[in-house]
C-alpha cells in the first residue's frame, strides 16, 4: 500500500537547521515500511497520487526523536496507570516513592508500555538501551520501537532517505507531537 504524507515541510535530517518549505508542501511516499520519495508534494502527487492514501499533516515532517535516557525512564521510573490517578497522579514515578510499590515484574512491564506510549507522543523513535528487566524489554520490543543493546558511541545521523526505514514524526509549530510512526505504521495520532 502507498501512502502520501503531506506536510508544510519536510526535514531531511533530525539536525538540519530548517525544512523544506514551499507554499505548496513537501510530502514523503511510504510503500510498505520504506520511504518510496521525498520531495515537493505537486510533484508527488502527479507521480503516486492516483495510487496513494493522502495525508495531510499541519506541520513539520521529520525523523522522529532519540532518547538515549530510555533505561532511566522506563526502568528507573513507575509511569502510573490512569485509574491509579486518584491514587498516584499522573507523573512518572522515582525514589521513595516509586521505592513504596513494591513492583513485581508484572508491573514493570505494564509501567514500562505505558511509558513507551508517552514516549511515541512525544515523537520518538529511536531508543538506547540497554534494558535489564526482562518485562520491560519485552514491551519495547513488542512495541516496534527501535532500540539500540547499548548507546551508540556517537549520535549518528538520523535522516529521511528514499528507501530508508518510515521512522518519521509530524511536529507542530509549538513543537507538539502531531504523529509518530515506525516502519510506515502509525503508532501515534494526537487527537
Amino acid at each position: 500500500m502507498l501512502t502520501l504524507h503531506r506536510a508544510r515541510g519536510v526535514r531531511l535530517a533530525a539536525d538540519a537547521p530548517r525544512a523544506m518549505e514551499t507554499d505548496l508542501g513537501h510530502g514523503v511516499v511510504v510503500e510498505g515500511s520504506r520511504f518510496a520519495a521525498i520531495g515537493p508534494y505537486e510533484e508527488l502527487f502527479a507521480a503516486y497520487g492516483d495510487r496513494a492514501r493522502v495525508r495531510e499533516w499541519d506541520g513539520i515532517l521529520s525523523p522522529g526523536r532519540y532518547e538515549p535516557d530510555a533505561v532511566a525512564l522506563l526502568e528507573s521510573a513507575y509511569w502510573p496507570d490512569p485509574r491509579e490517578a486518584d491514587e498516584l497522579g499522573t507523573e512518572p514515578l522515582t525514589g521513595e516513592a516509586l521505592a513504596a510499590l513494591g513492583m513485581t515484574g508484572t508491573r514493570w512491564g505494564a509501567s514500562a508500555r505505558r511509558g513507551v506510549q508517552h514516549l511515541l507522543a512525544a515523537g520518538t523513535t529511536v531508543l538506547a538501551g540497554p534494558f535489564t528487566r526482562p518485562t520491560v524489554r519485552a514491551a519495547v520490543e513488542r512495541s516496534g520501537i527501535r532500540y539500540y543493546p547499548v548507546a551508540p558511541p556517537k549520535p549518528w545521523p538520523r535522516v529521511l532517505v528514499k528507501s530508508g526505514v518510515a521512522d518519521f514524526a509530524v511536529f507542530a509549530e509549538d513543537g507538539r507531537c502531531l504523529v509518530t510512526a515506525l516502519d510506515g505504521r502509525l503508532v501515534f495520532r494526537r487527537a
